[in-house]
């Protein structure tokens, strides 16, 4: 992805056209450096830019006074204009910034052009300090950061120009504008392909997540979720979690993420809710039943789902005299997986209870089961109490319940 269509094209450069000298009322010249510079004003004027380039280059040994060097500087710009020279249009510019003599008013937009013409160029390091000058100048302007992050870019320093871009999406949201979504994705790319280095990985997290919650399509909540499972160290409970989400999101895509689901839960020993996860992808036409993996594993699933169901009943009272909540968790786990979510439900509260279960991973179940019975405000609430690796699935259930 480019972010070269952010940056002002080479023909929208402005042309400051110079005054007579003799006219100015702006920087100072001499009697003689005024003398020097009318032959050039006068074939300005008349367009004779040969003529121009000849009097200018005779103007030059005179012209040694700031003003006579900024004027010097917009002869250069306007004639380059004319020629279609970029470096004569760079060295004009050059020479007006390096006169000290531009307006306040114009210096942002005067370094932007430098910047433009020095990237046009090749001078990367000139482009980045001239973007550089423009950022500082309008520090309240986001586009301003996107032309030094490019800039960065260039000069081969992602990480500045993933902070760079992720300021530019703060400001926009800040003042309650969009950010465009390819600076989201952008910046999320460089992020992620350096997701070794710590700060990186971090703004990968940080980018994934306000990425959904700015363009919540279906990819980004797949690509988002993929880097989230990329970035983190998952055990395969999380692993499902994740995958359970990524169906309740609708950001599974494929044959494999529905194998992979439904095969994890069937292992797992979850067997209704792996025959719900197939039936669900046949109905979506995401599942070939007839093909030899799904076929498979729809006949291990058929062979255990009657009398897996029948026994839980008897293993929910096991559960609830249990001392600690390990089985709860998991016949409130089969019972979701079923649809029955207040018996899910009742026995997540058991096992919290009674302890000696991971208390997260509870609550996300509970969360979860809530979600489904329809309770989406008190989902929330525990959604946002976890912590952890469950902590960040969390936050996704609550941007997910806010799409």
């Amino acid at each position: 992805m480019s972010l070269a269509r952010f940056m002002i094209p080479l023909c929208a450069v402005v042309a400051v056209a110079a005054a007579p000298p003799q006219a100015q009322a702006g920087p100072a010249v001499t009697k003689e450096e005024r003398a020097a510079l009318i032959p050039v004003q006068q074939a300005v004027t008349a367009k004779d830019w040969a003529a121009a380039q000849a009097a200018l280059t005779a103007a030059l040994p005179v012209a040694k006074s700031p003003g006579a060097l900024y004027a010097v500087g917009r002869f250069r710009l306007e004639i380059g204009l004319a020629i279609n020279n970029p470096a004569m249009q760079l060295q004009g510019l050059d020479g007006v910034i390096a006169s000290g003599q531009v307006p306040a008013a114009d210096l942002a937009v005067v370094y932007r052009n430098q910047g433009v013409l020095a990237k046009a160029a090749g001078d990367k390091a000139k482009a980045e300090a001239a973007f550089a000058k423009v950022a500082e100048l309008s520090p309240n302007d986001p586009e301003a950061l996107i032309h030094l992050a490019q800039a960065k870019m260039d000069s081969g320093k992602p990480k500045e120009t993933v902070t760079l871009i992720s300021r530019a999406i703060d400001m926009k949201r800040a003042a309650g504008q969009a950010a465009d979504e390819s600076w989201y994705k952008y910046a999320l790319k460089l992020a992620y392909d350096g997701r070794s280095d710590p700060v990186m990985r971090l703004a990968t997290r940080k980018l994934s997540g306000e990425l959904v919650m700015a363009y919540p399509t279906k990819e980004n909540w797949r690509d988002s979720l993929l880097i989230f499972r990329d970035t983190s160290v998952l055990d395969p409970g999380a692993q499902l979690d994740l995958l359970r989400f990524m169906r309740a999101s609708g950001a599974l895509a494929g044959e494999r993420d529905w194998y992979d689901l439904a095969s994890g839960l069937s292992q797992a020993g979850y067997v209704g809710e792996a025959k719900a996860v197939v039936d669900d992808g046949i109905a979506k036409k995401m599942i070939d039943p007839n093909k030899a993996a799904f076929a498979e594993l729809l006949r291990l699933i058929s062979g255990r789902i009657a009398g897996d169901r029948e026994s839980l009943a008897g293993e929910e009272a096991k559960a609830k005299a249990a001392a600690d909540g390990t089985l709860a968790l998991k016949i409130g786990d089969a019972w979701y997986g079923y649809g029955e979510n207040e018996r899910a439900m009742a026995l997540y509260r058991a096992a919290l209870g009674k302890g000696g279960v991971d208390a997260n991973l509870v609550n996300l179940h509970l969360a979860m089961a809530m979600v489904a019975a329809g309770d989406r405000a008190g989902a929330e609430t525990i959604f946002k109490s976890l912590t952890g690796v469950r902590g960040d699935l969390g936050a996704y259930w609550v941007q997910w319940l806010h799409r």
